[in-house]
């Protein structure tokens, strides 16, 4: 499919490291994709991070007067600050004016302005966060949801999930027949609390999903599965273990590394393989999360990003937009509600 220059929202004041680092994050997505940036927020902090040889017509600033904070809560900032930034943002969204937003701000916050301005698909009860997951398949990935918008989750929310990550599987990760694993304490279909034995016999029965069963712990970065569905208690946890490990593993390969002409030498030899580790391993190579399930395509971003997650946040936004994930999602609920009519 042909790509189209995108026009993306980004919240330049969410996130530990804002606006400095979105900012630079933004400006190189203008220059390496095929993207119009809109930063959303204070001008005037804005226009002070922007590097000396960069003028305002490199990009696009919208004012947006106040800023929902990580220490908030987020449904009473979302209500009670309507012209923060990433309100303004998700409003470029619902009025045409952009195609995607981007923030990694208060995650609460986000998805709570999401549903407001944005609203839910047709069809979908609870939006859920999806996370890409390397695994031990050099050219695969594993998307995980949800890791964070959920806490408790029905059954019919799990298989929700599963049939929204099916498509985004399929049309932007470009897996022809996704294999969808319910994430569980043991294999067998008998396992788990009641409510996991119930969702296990709905994706069971689902003829639309391609449910290959339980996935254990230790399944889930083995590339058998495309699609790993849980509520977002047990996938937040996951998400911020596996971020950790990722990094203890840099770490090592740092530590252990020969010093001296010695380690100089061995780095240069393998500067290459250590690159694609990096990219396998590091989560700000991903750049954010997938709010699936909302009328609108919007990328979450980890609250300490830097300019290089942001870049690939952006990434991310942009392709779901080129692969027309919300069409797409949309087309499959109302091809399944004719059916069941």
């Amino acid at each position: 499919m042909g790509s189209t220059c995108v026009r993306i929202a980004v919240d330049a004041m969410g996130g530990d490291y804002a606006p400095g680092e979105v900012v630079a994050g933004a400006l190189r997505a203008k220059e390496e994709l095929d993207v119009e940036v809109l930063l959303v927020g204070d001008p005037q902090e804005i226009e002070a991070s922007l590097p000396a040889n960069a003028s305002l017509n490199h990009v696009e600033i919208v004012p947006a007067e106040d800023t929902i904070f990580m220490y908030e809560d987020a449904l009473i900032g979302v209500r009670r600050k309507p012209k923060a930034s990433i309100n303004v943002a998700m409003s470029l969204v619902k009025q045409g004016q952009a195609e995607a937003v981007v923030s990694a701000g208060h995650s609460g916050a986000v998805m709570g302005a999401a549903l407001l301005r944005l609203g839910r698909l047709t069809g979908i009860d609870r939006p859920a966060i999806g996370a890409i997951f390397p695994t031990m398949i050099a050219s695969k990935q594993v998307l995980v949801l949800d890791v964070g918008a959920n806490v408790d989750c029905r059954p019919k929310f799990l298989e929700q999930f599963a049939m929204l990550g099916s498509a985004y599987s399929q049309y932007v990760l470009g897996v022809p027949k996704p294999k969808v694993g319910l994430l569980n304490i043991g294999e067998e279909d008998c396992k788990g609390n009641d409510a996991a034995v119930r969702t296990y016999q709905m994706l069971k029965e689902n003829s639309h999903i391609n449910f290959v069963g339980n996935a254990e712990g230790r399944d889930v970065l083995s590339g058998d599965f495309d699609v790993i569905v849980c509520d977002g208690f047990v996938g937040n946890v996951l998400l911020k273990f596996a971020e950790a490990l990722g990094n203890i593993v840099l770490q090592i390969l740092k530590e252990e590394l020969p010093h001296g002409w010695r380690g100089q030498i061995g780095t240069a030899v393998l500067k290459p393989n250590l690159k694609n580790i990096k990219q396998r391993i590091d989560h700000a190579e991903h750049g954010g999360a997938l709010l699936l399930g909302v009328n609108g395509i919007c990328v979450i971003g980890h609250g300490s990003s830097q300019a290089p997650s942001i870049f690939n946040a952006i990434r991310m936004a942009k392709e779901a937009v080129d692969h027309q994930v919300l069409q797409r999602i949309q087309s499959q609920y109302q091809s399944l509600q004719h059916e069941s009519g």
